[in-house]
């Protein structure tokens, strides 16, 4: 373009020098090689004229261009400035924030440790007197009662040294939404483990341990975990939150239970991380006291969980005023066992009904697609069961790449030697 516009000049000066020269001869006289050179002296100083005012132009354009880029230049070093003043101040909170975040785990590790300590020495308590009266005991018939097996006491005595070596482990089983199965929640199951690396499933030990008064420290360590594990699952996943179990035996505990709820009282950012369960008969059989303490636990912002239902006609309102969010009903039962559940509505009803009292109905022990095509018709909102995922240990579902996360996953000591305590 700026070749064009210098031919243009370059033209047109030529026809002024012509013009001027035509000029000279014929009204000056002029003879024919004066004019030429008048002709071409003009031509030559006004050649130099746009030269020297194109120079200028482009001067001042080049000037204006680098004002330009040393503006442009000094924002970027300003936008620079401020973003790495913005990255320091994000680096600096978010090293409070961790540095807050271990100080709060320490300290609820320490209040939990205190809680538990002090349920151990109850469980012990109870544990001596019960030995001490058994000698006594008789059946109802009035004979006398018969002393445990050695598979008992073997069974007993593996038990109570898991619980010194704290060879307990947590296992998580994924909950979905229905149809989409995305995993919504996480139930937290508990395992032992024996001297030789062999899994002890709670079917077997739970016959030994509940009359020896060791489930309710199985159950501890369990909340022991889940605090920790919801902690790490939450840093992820904002919405995780775990399913955990709460025995009936816990539950009924007049000293426990209450500092457990104090605890929870000034950790309430746990709820909605973390679901309390609990079973249909410990809920049946729960007094004034134990009611109470469910309102006060949902008037904090947890949420509660029924499982093991085996019977339907239910009061779901007086469940909803307890704080139940979820029923938990085998996916057999919806199939094929309302009647003998004695529930008082069809199993494509019941998801209404409980969606009146604000209760959302997971199906469980789902194990085969053709379930879940039956399922999809009562409309129900959760499932949980193999055909989803098996439970998996807590390192199998924490992110690997997240050191801390490993850390906790691999605890297998609790602190001051607690484990061993609790186990009596």
């Amino acid at each position: 373009m700026a070749s064009f516009v210098r031919l243009g000049i370059a033209s047109g000066c030529a026809l002024i020098a012509a013009v001027f020269a035509w000029a000279l001869v014929a009204f000056a006289r002029a003879d024919f090689f004066s004019a030429a050179l008048g002709g071409l002296f003009l031509l030559f100083a006004a050649d130099s004229l746009f030269s020297v005012i194109a120079d200028a132009r482009q001067e001042n354009e080049t000037k204006d261009e680098l004002d330009d880029l040393r503006a442009t230049n000094i924002a970027i070093k300003s936008e620079f400035e401020d973003a790495r003043q913005k990255m320091n101040d994000v680096a600096l909170a978010l090293a409070k924030r961790s540095e807050a975040q271990e100080k709060k785990m320490i300290g609820e590790l320490q209040v939990i440790e205190s809680l538990l300590r002090e349920f151990a020495g109850n469980v012990a308590k109870s544990k001596h007197q019960h030995q001490a009266s058994e000698p006594a005991a008789a059946a109802s018939d009035g004979s006398p009662v018969v002393p445990k097996d050695g598979a008992d006491s073997a069974h007993l005595e593996m038990i109570r040294g898991a619980l010194e070596d704290n060879r307990i482990d947590l296992y998580l089983q994924p909950i979905v939404s229905l149809p989409q199965r995305k995993v919504r929640f996480y139930e937290a199951l508990s395992r032992l483990r024996s001297e030789d690396g062999g899994i002890i499933m709670p079917a077997q030990y739970i016959k030994v341990a509940a009359p020896a008064g060791l489930m309710s420290v199985v159950d501890n360590l369990l909340l022991f975990r889940c605090v920790q594990v919801v902690r790490h699952l939450t840093q992820k996943q904002r919405e995780a939150a775990v399913f955990c179990n709460i025995s009936g035996h816990t539950l009924s505990d007049a000293e426990f239970f209450p500092q457990f709820l104090d605890f929870l009282h000034h950790n309430r950012d746990l709820a909605g991380h973390i679901v309390f369960e609990f079973d249909q008969t410990s809920i049946l059989r729960a007094g004034a006291g134990e009611e109470a303490n469910l309102r006060y636990l949902s008037s904090l912002g947890f949420k509660l969980s029924m499982d093991q239902v085996t019977k339907l006609d239910l009061d779901f309102a007086k469940l909803k005023r307890l704080g139940f969010n979820f029923l938990k009903v085998r996916a057999e039962t919806l199939i094929s066992g309302m009647k003998a559940a004695q529930a008082a509505v069809a199993a494509e009803d019941l998801k209404d009904l409980l969606a009146r009292n604000g209760i959302n109905l997971i199906a469980e022990r789902i194990e085969e697609e053709k379930s879940v095509v039956q399922l999809l018709d009562f409309q129900v909102d959760f499932g949980q069961g193999y055909l989803f995922g098996e439970p998996r240990p807590i390192r199998d579902v924490v992110d690997a790449n997240d050191p801390r996360a490993r850390e906790t996953a691999s605890v297998r000591t609790l602190p001051s030697g607690l484990a061993r305590r609790l186990a009596g």
